[in-house]
């Protein structure tokens, strides 16, 4: 019994950079402004950024908070994250 992976958003690593980057923050500037303990290191936010990683449920909601936008807009495809 193979198990399958979860369905991926196509858009959220690209939208998660573009958080950071109309926040005018480096990489390490959003792991101070996350501040989750765990997220210790910027390659953890490149990761996400490249879709090489998933950010956990709390990371996404954070990061919709602190754009002052709803977490819809970062994870569904057929949203684009408001100007």
């Amino acid at each position: 019994m193979g198990r399958k992976s979860r369905l991926r958003t196509k858009h959220l690593p690209e939208k998660l950079r573009k958080v950071r980057e109309d926040l005018n923050l480096s990489q390490d500037g959003m792991l101070q402004l996350l501040n989750f303990e765990e997220l210790t290191d910027r390659s953890i936010i490149s990761g996400y950024e490249r879709g090489e990683r998933e950010p956990p449920l709390p990371v996404l909601l954070k990061y919709a908070r602190i754009a002052g936008i709803s977490v819809d807009c970062l994870i569904d495809d057929e949203i684009d994250i408001p100007e």
